[in-house]
């Protein structure tokens, strides 16, 4: 598991771009036959990468949550990126097809990936209470379209685990879609003092990439990432970006609330 230890806005300016990226970018989230792990100190969020690579894949306890199974203290979001694969959460046994979200609850003891080709990305906060395992397949959830073609952001924004979908302690999830011709994400960029936020960004061609808008507002600096690659945004960082094509990216977050629409603007005219 590796370690990400919080950060403060103090330190964005004298940081280069290996140290940018070391800090904030994750990068081999999707080894064939393992389970990978990033463990931040933002708001205890752990997230990683299932690739079952057509055998049984267990999610492993990893020694620094100290816990005797992964979701003894935690709370599981589960996007598959990839073709179709089943997840088995004590016995029980789930079809995630591409774009399908999946919600584990504290307690849940044993998890088992599989599926030839699937990619589960993973998203775990610290739970203290249970809700039930819930799937939901992609459209199933809450849509709300937003931007506008003339800015380059019209996009749909599907809320999976949500205060009005799959319930949850802290964990806010979903996938946002940019239409063809769209290449911005989140502008007018936004931040939200009570909580992190991570982003993967996916459906990206293999010669594509974003630019990855972060830090604060009046100290902005940016990350070049690549498809299947995700951001680990603080509480006090902007999250935007714009792409070379349209891309999709599954946003999750997890702190004080679990209010979507608790951020604190951030208008264009006010970044530096």
């Amino acid at each position: 598991m590796d370690q990400r230890y919080a950060t403060s806005p103090e330190q964005i300016p004298s940081a280069d771009t290996a140290q940018l990226r070391e800090r904030f970018l994750v990068e081999d989230l999707f080894v064939e036959g393992r389970v990978t792990a990033t463990y931040t100190h933002h708001d205890r969020i752990v997230l990683g990468g299932a690739t079952p690579a057509g055998g049984d894949l267990p999610l492993p306890t990893f020694d620094e949550l100290r816990a005797e199974y992964f979701l003894e203290n935690r709370e599981l979001g589960i996007v598959n990126v990839g073709g179709t694969g089943t997840v088995t959460a004590d016995g029980e046994a789930y079809e995630l097809p591409n774009g399908a979200c999946l919600y584990l609850g504290r307690g849940t003891r044993d998890v088992v990936f599989a599926g030839d080709g699937a990619q589960f990305y993973l998203f775990s906060a610290p739970a203290h209470t249970t809700y039930p395992n819930q799937l939901v397949l992609k459209g199933e959830g809450t849509v709300r379209e937003l931007g506008d073609q003339l800015t380059s952001n019209r996009r749909s924004l599907n809320q999976y685990i949500h205060a009005g979908g799959i319930r949850s302690c802290q964990i806010v999830m979903g996938v946002t879609e940019l239409h063809p011709g769209s290449m911005w994400n989140t502008m007018p960029a936004h931040t939200h003092d009570r909580r992190t936020e991570c982003y993967l960004y996916i459906d990206l061609p293999e010669d594509g990439r974003v630019i990855h808008l972060l830090g604060e507002r009046t100290e902005t600096r940016h990350l070049v990432v690549a498809d299947r690659q995700a951001i680990i945004s603080p509480s006090w960082s902007i999250h935007s970006g714009v792409g070379t094509a349209a891309y999709s990216f599954v946003w999750a977050m997890a702190g004080e609330n679990q209010s979507f629409d608790d951020m604190d603007p951030a208008p264009v005219t006010d970044l530096r």
